[in-house]
């Protein structure tokens, strides 16, 4: 019985840190611009190279 507790607080301290991450993370701006990511993949296109090889 007492290594449910144990599993069961060492689960709660995780679930904390992951929580705390997360709000780290919002805090910081990692969630700010959602449209970019998307969107760069289309800017990046570059002209081929069509020069013969000799």
């Amino acid at each position: 019985m007492s290594a449910i507790y144990i599993l069961i607080s060492i689960s709660f301290l995780v679930a904390i840190g992951f929580l705390a991450a997360f709000i780290w993370s919002i805090k910081n701006g990692q969630y700010e611009d959602d449209y970019s990511p998307s969107v760069r993949m289309l800017k990046d296109d570059h002209a081929p190279n069509h020069r013969p090889k000799l």
